[in-house]
């Protein structure tokens, strides 16, 4: 295991990637990106168990799937770092012919993206897909999903939710960015989904809550508690409490950074904020 200060520093690095990415083209979603740093560094570095090179396949590996694909400057940020495809491939972001689309795809070949996610809702049914397969294959290993709070508003994740639990696909941790904001507000202005907790308990679901989803060793510590409980005949959820633009002053707590990229001024702030820590492309 990394120490949590190494980690932090790959946290922060992150932080400038996605602040860099979405500047240069003046688009992207830095908001729920930063939100989630810690979530995909403490998931790739630490915890998923995959293969030395990447392939289609998924045998014998852990699987992760972000269904929130719009997220992806820091999925994009971590698949480099850990180095699936080169870091100076960053600056191509959001490019015409780039692998790096504004939303993850997969017929440019990237390598760690597994599915396309740029139609909210769609995530978990694959990743229950390649779950149930991996049961049915004998293969141990797990299936990791992300997902947005406000996502869960499309009826998809309920549908997909209820078969888990019939199904007993008990190798799956999925995990909520819980953040309470989306594109148009918070959620509880734009359509309030209750006791989430108590909802996926109503649909058999083992559930975690951890509210400090921005602490290295917090993330850490749910992730591990998610994993004990996999194979007990449930699947299992995280409800992540994170902060939007986490690490960005004049970006946290709001939504109006949902899919707002940062002008010159702006990307300076925010990079005096995350000083530089192993190197920009």
């Amino acid at each position: 295991m990394t120490t949590s200060s190494n980690l932090q520093e790959f946290v922060t690095q992150v932080r400038r990637d996605i602040l860099r990415q979405v500047h240069k083209v003046n688009s992207g979603h830095p908001g729920g990106s930063l939100g989630c740093t810690e979530f995909f560094s403490v998931l790739f570095k630490e915890v998923l168990r995959a293969k030395d090179h990447f392939d289609m396949d998924g045998k014998d590996e852990d699987l992760f799937f972000l269904s929130n694909g719009h997220i992806s400057p820091v999925y994009y940020s971590v698949l480099s770092r850990c180095g699936y495809f080169p870091v100076e491939e960053l600056k191509t972001f959001r490019h015409i012919n780039s692998r790096l689309q504004g939303h993850p795809t997969t017929h440019e070949g990237l390598p760690g993206v597994r599915t396309a996610s740029g139609s909210l809702g769609q995530g978990l049914s694959v990743a229950l897909g390649s779950a149930l397969s991996k049961k049915l294959n004998g293969d141990k290993h797990l299936v990791y999903s992300l997902h947005g709070d406000g996502e869960l508003q499309e009826g998809q994740n309920w549908e997909a939710i209820m078969f888990a639990a019939a199904n007993k696909i008990d190798n799956i941790i999925a995990t909520v960015d819980y953040n309470g904001q989306q594109i148009d507000g918070s959620t509880d202005d734009v359509l309030p989904m209750g006791d989430l907790k108590a909802k996926f308990e109503a649909f058999g679901w083992d559930v975690i809550e951890e509210e400090n989803g921005n602490d290295i060793d917090a993330v850490r510590n749910v992730l591990a508690e998610a994993k004990s409980k996999t194979g007990q005949s449930k699947p299992v959820v995280i409800l992540l409490k994170t902060i939007m633009g986490n690490g960005v002053d004049f970006m946290m707590h709001t939504h109006a950074w949902h899919g707002k990229a940062p002008n010159d001024e702006q990307l300076e702030i925010g990079l005096k904020q995350n000083p530089e820590t192993l190197g920009d492309y």
